[in-house]
């Protein structure tokens, strides 16, 4: 087996095997994204992916616990097609225990509720949405082409259906005015769609890319280390999502936390005055990505 390009995956999969069912992302326009710009998006044929299942299942099969389902938006591929390449997984790899998949909301939206009940019966288990944020003029400003509330309908029917979703949002993106206006109309996402999942990442930026441009040229002002603890304190305080466990310990993120929405919320937020206080911060070199 043979991976196109870059190959990115959430921090949870990283002892996931990883099959590229899709190349690329179909989206592939938000500005603070560089993960797919030097692929041409495609959806991978049935072959290509049965054949790259077939070559793991015989020369690892028996050691994968986990399957994961790349690239950006893989939910785009047609269900039957999904449902296949679930009951390969479920007959090849006789202890995997879990199967997830990144997915857009529109990718959701276009699933009826039926397709999504029928994949979670034959073992997708979780769907990683990046919301990046719950603010509409944020998200119109990045271009991410998907409102808050088409976000929030796409976590709910994956839940009705029986489908986890794990949420990403990422620091910084309104900039210094939005600061306030991004963190509270995050937590606002999160408290509609009650996900099993929600992390938040820091604003990390590759030179090329159209926000970093923004930012080079005087239009965007990156938040700082304190300013950005400053934003998760916000989103905190906005946040009730009873059973949400969060995480914000990624490689990027100024200060790591861990906990359990809302329950941990009071402890995670003494984290953040404790470092703010002391100026205890990740710093950049240990932050490079």
């Amino acid at each position: 087996m043979q991976y196109e390009g870059d190959v990115y995956r959430p921090p949870s999969e990283a002892s996931s095997l990883i099959i590229q069912v899709t190349i690329g992302c179909s989206h592939n326009k938000c500005t603070f994204c560089h993960m797919y710009t030097d692929k041409q998006f495609r959806i991978r044929s049935r072959e290509e992916v049965l054949r790259d299942l077939k070559e793991c299942s015989e020369n690892y099969g028996q050691y994968v616990r986990r399957v994961f389902f790349a690239d950006g938006d893989a939910l785009v591929v047609k269900t039957t097609f999904l449902l296949e390449y679930l009951a390969f997984v479920r007959t090849h790899f006789p202890y995997v225990e879990r199967v997830t998949a990144y997915g857009t909301a529109s990718d959701v939206l276009r699933k009826s509720e039926e397709e999504l009940r029928v994949l979670a019966a034959a073992g997708l288990q979780m769907v990683y949405l990046g919301a990046e944020s719950g603010d509409d003029e944020i998200l119109r400003q990045i271009q991410k082409g998907q409102t808050a509330q088409e976000i929030i309908d796409a976590g709910r029917k994956l839940k009705k259906c029986g489908i986890q979703t794990s949420v990403t949002l990422i620091s910084g993106l309104g900039g210094i005015d939005g600061m306030e206006r991004h963190a509270a109309a995050s937590a606002e996402l999160i408290n509609a769609m009650n996900p099993e999942y929600a992390a938040i990442l820091s604003l990390h930026l590759r030179a090329d890319s159209p926000m970093a441009q923004e930012i080079a040229r005087g239009e965007r002002v990156v938040l700082n280390a304190e300013q950005t603890v400053e934003e998760t304190e916000i989103f905190l305080r906005h946040i009730n999502s009873p059973g949400t466990v969060f995480r914000s310990n990624h490689a990027s993120n100024f200060v790591a936390l861990a906990g359990v929405f809302n329950e941990d919320i009071p402890e995670m937020l003494l984290q953040l005055e404790d470092a703010k206080a002391k100026r205890r911060y990740r710093p950049d070199w240990m932050r490079l990505l």
